[in-house]
């Protein structure tokens, strides 16, 4: 599972155990947000996933509660897939070992990760939802292995409705940010709302992936079934509680590289030059410190930080971009592109994980160890 924020680590090398079951209790010491969480066997990440091991948690509170924003039937979790299917209809997935027992990885033609053809929106095809011409919150998850998205929402004669962003991985924004189309990478959430007001009855609203081509352009559709009230609005301020860490707070600032490379004398990926080794404390920071780390990619990389939030500070040397907004717990680096992010150590003793969640990249050795005392 991903730690949320200020939740001890609970990396556990007796997690795979068969017909037992076993409890935890931990302090919900979060923002409201939407988190999700995985199976996260080392090496056999990427086909867990891909075979369903995932879902969704929401975290809410009285202030986001007292805010007015869509609810009910008009708050749609979105947990966006893409797969690919067998005649008969079982996954396929590319897997060295298909019983996922022995040998790691993928064969060679998906070292780079692993694309579907079929995108899944809650486990469906390319779904049609029907709803009212209101606003609704859309709570969008990208749960795929390797596919990254450029959403826009299209209308039947060619119009883009705005995405308005009201909150990223780690809960609300503190003001909302519209967007004509949205870039989401794997394992980044969305807190979004579109208004459905100026769309005819019977008009289809489409949610388009502008990185995809024929059968994986669509991800899914809404259609409007009817006029009806709406009290719900988007405040102009959504919170106020957003850590503010300054560059000048930081008391180390640090260097991760994101490359292909070599792991056990097959291809690999890497972080600093080096493969995932279970045994081994990449970082070691102390409980209470600000950090800042600067990221690079050769290719596209989601880096994903456990147990702690961040902020974007900049990419390439320059400010972030708008989807940047917020606290986050996954940033996208596009091929060749750097950026610098800062945060605060600030939940529990232990040992935590910071790795790539392209899926297969992951499971060929993306990951780092991050021990905090």
């Amino acid at each position: 599972a991903h730690p949320m924020h200020g939740m001890e680590g609970m990396t556990d090398p007796r997690a795979v155990v068969t017909r037992l079951t076993r409890d935890y209790t931990f302090p919900m010491d979060q923002r409201p947000a939407l988190l999700w969480y995985h199976d996260h066997r080392m090496d056999f990440t990427a086909p867990a996933i891909w075979r369903g091991l995932a879902g969704l948690q929401i975290v809410r509170d009285d202030a986001e509660d007292s805010l007015g924003l869509p609810s009910g039937p008009r708050e749609l979790p979105l947990a966006i897939t893409d797969r690919a299917f067998d005649a008969d209809g079982s996954l396929r997935y590319p897997a060295l070992d298909p019983t996922l027992r022995e040998q790691p990885g993928v064969h060679e033609a998906y070292l780079a990760g692993v694309l579907g053809d079929v995108i899944l929106v809650n486990g469906a095809p390319w779904p049609v939802h029907e709803v009212d011409a209101v606003r609704h919150r859309l709570r969008i998850l990208n749960a795929s292995n390797a596919r990254h998205y450029e959403l826009e929402a299209v209308t039947g004669d060619g119009r883009r409705l705005d995405l308005v962003q009201i909150g990223a991985d780690q809960g609300l924004l503190e003001a909302p940010v519209a967007h004509q189309f949205l870039p989401i990478a794997p394992a980044q959430r969305y807190d979004v709302v579109i208004d459905f007001a100026g769309v005819p009855v019977g008009g289809l609203v489409r949610i388009v992936n502008r990185l995809g081509s024929g059968r994986t352009r669509d991800v899914m559709a809404f259609r409007v079934a009817r006029r009806a009230a709406d009290d719900s609005r988007v405040p102009r301020t959504l919170s106020t509680d957003l850590p503010t860490w300054r560059r000048s707070d930081a008391v180390r600032v640090r260097d991760f590289s994101f490359r292909a490379g070599r792991r056990h004398g097959d291809h690999g990926w890497l972080i600093g030059g080096l493969p995932f080794d279970p045994a081994r404390s990449d970082v070691t920071v102390r409980l209470g410190d600000v950090e800042v780390w600067r990221l690079v990619a050769d290719v596209h990389h989601p880096v994903h930080l456990h147990l702690a939030g961040f902020r974007v500070l900049s990419r390439g040397g320059k400010q972030p971009l708008p989807h940047d907004a917020g606290l986050k717990d996954t940033v996208s680096l596009r091929p060749g592109e750097s950026a610098e992010i800062i945060t605060r150590f600030d939940g529990y003793r232990g040992r935590y994980l910071f790795h790539c969640h392209n899926a297969e990249h992951e499971d060929m050795g993306m990951m780092a160890n991050l021990e905090i005392v």
